[in-house]
């Protein structure tokens, strides 16, 4: 039997893989219950090892001589691959793990008896973070200390208890949090349903409020005109055209051909798998005649597609995507208006012709430069889809990184390259991280073998391109994620 608690984990997973789970509802109930106390459970322990994981490596670091400010630099990423997650998360995870163990032992008790989630543990963490160690330590005993105190309490409820008792505790430690958010103030996009995408502002709620009432003010009164559009099309509408500047449409002249349409949006880069695709404009699909679509948009924008697709009418999807905003897939019918959309309309509007190999790996490109010059930057962004290729990171492309140091002889090559955001590229200069391009079969995606100090190994697989069939993994390469370290990898 395994005596390591990583080997009895994996015992405990083998076993509830092959469960037989019954079918008496009482005890579906039970199993429900019990599998949820479980992985509340099993969130103490990751608190445990990430601490221990921290301090072994500030250690072993302070022995090699690492400047203080630089230890533990990587640790983050190493949690974050190791549970399959984002580096931010990693790192929220980690600041998380050391405020329950020196900070909110109650919590952290709690969450080991299997009575409460890591998100609420998080939240009650967040929540007193502006408070000193003592009031902090003064609430987690008031909530946690007595399992009956949290029971049947939900998120919402949770976070207003948290709250009006920080008020009671330090009423100006708050005020200063809130102006310190205000700092925090920012704008951000991801993608959303039906070729849509969410775009939000975290203000001050004074100029969020107004904002919001100004956008409603405007747009009722323009439905009481007579606006064929609905109150919340007008203020998207609204905020898209007061944000970059431009006229709103109007509706559409009732006498006017039906399609006829306002313009279209931005120009924009397109690539191909074996021919030319077309630079378009942003601009969904057509809206009824007698409704105004949203307001053109002098953005550039990429929408990488096949030539058959543009075309022969094929059907492979398309993707979309900005500088800074990481693509999303489209229907090939989708793109198909956009591009038609745009070259009807007096947007520019240009073509760019990529081309890959039958496995769906972009042409070389090569550079004497140290720096990566703009054209094989804009590869290595179309190449990895303008996001980070560290695993599970969803991160923007801010670095184009070399995957073998300059220092070591790395060559700036598209092959030696690739999109990295800042996190994830600071952490790779800590000691023991090692990258490199492994052997793969022709005509297989580009792959980046990653191996943490710990000699753990994780592979990072380039995006399939538009109109490239999608083989099977033993045909491709390793699938991006990890995989358990060998002798071999320990000893490389």
């Amino acid at each position: 039997m395994t005596t390591t608690i990583a080997g009895q984990v994996e015992e405990l997973r083998a076993v509830l893989a092959e469960a037989d789970i019954g079918q008496h509802p009482g005890e579906l109930v039970d199993l429900l219950s019990g599998l949820e106390a479980l992985k509340d459970t099993a969130c103490a322990p990751q608190a445990d090892a990430a601490v221990a994981l921290d301090a072994g490596r500030r250690l072993q670091e302070a022995e090699l001589g690492v400047p203080a400010r630089r230890r533990g630099r990587g640790v983050a990423s190493e949690i974050a691959l190791a549970r399959r997650e984002s580096p931010n998360r990693g790192q929220k995870l980690l600041s998380l793990a050391k405020m329950l163990r020196t900070e909110m032992p109650n919590t952290l008790a709690r969450s080991r008896a299997g009575e409460l989630s890591e998100w609420r543990a998080m939240v009650l963490a967040r929540e007193t973070a502006c408070l000193t160690r003592e009031h902090r330590e003064a609430v987690d005993a008031e909530l946690c200390d007595d399992p009956a105190t949290l029971a049947g309490v939900g998120t919402g409820e949770l976070v207003a208890r948290v709250r009006s008792r920080a008020v009671e505790l330090d009423q100006g430690a708050l005020v200063e949090r809130a102006k310190r958010a205000e700092n925090e103030r920012r704008v951000s996009i991801r993608p959303a349903p039906d070729t849509m995408c969410y775009l939000t502002a975290l203000l001050p709620v004074g100029q969020g409020v107004a904002a919001y009432a100004a956008l409603t003010k405007d747009a009722e009164a323009m439905g009481m005109s007579g606006d064929p559009r609905g109150k919340g099309q007008l203020m998207a509408d609204l905020l898209t055209a007061r944000a970059a500047g431009l006229d709103l449409p109007e509706p559409a002249d009732p006498a006017a051909p039906p399609g006829t349409g306002t313009g279209s949006g931005a120009g924009a880069s397109t690539g191909t798998r074996t021919g030319s695709g077309a630079g378009v404009g942003v601009q969904g699909p057509p809206a009824a005649p007698d409704v105004p679509g949203p307001p053109a948009v002098p953005v550039t924008v990429n929408i990488t597609l096949s030539d058959t697709a543009l075309l022969a009418g094929g059907h492979d999807p398309a993707l979309v995507g900005a500088d800074g905003v990481p693509p999303q897939a489209v229907p090939a019918a989708v793109a198909r208006l956009l591009v038609a959309s745009t070259l009807d309309s007096t947007a520019a509007a240009w073509i760019r012709r990529l081309y890959t190999d039958p496995g769906g790996q972009l042409v070389a490109l090569t550079s004497k430069q140290r720096f990566f010059p703009r054209g094989l930057g804009d590869y290595l962004a179309l190449r990895d889809a303008g996001t980070c290729r560290t695993p599970y990171c969803d991160a923007p492309i801010r670095h184009l990184d070399h995957i073998t140091p300059v220092d070591a002889d790395g060559e700036t090559t598209s092959e030696n390259g690739k999109g990295a955001c800042v996190a994830c590229n600071h952490a790779k200069q800590a000691p023991g991280w090692r990258e490199e391009v492994p052997d793969r079969p022709t005509h297989t995606r580009h792959t980046v073998r990653t191996r943490t100090p710990t000699g753990h190994t994780y592979y990072s697989v380039a995006p399939s391109q538009p109109g490239t069939q999608h083989r099977p993994a033993g045909q491709q390469g390793p699938a991006s994620g990890a995989r358990d370290p060998t002798a071999e990898d320990r000893a490389a």
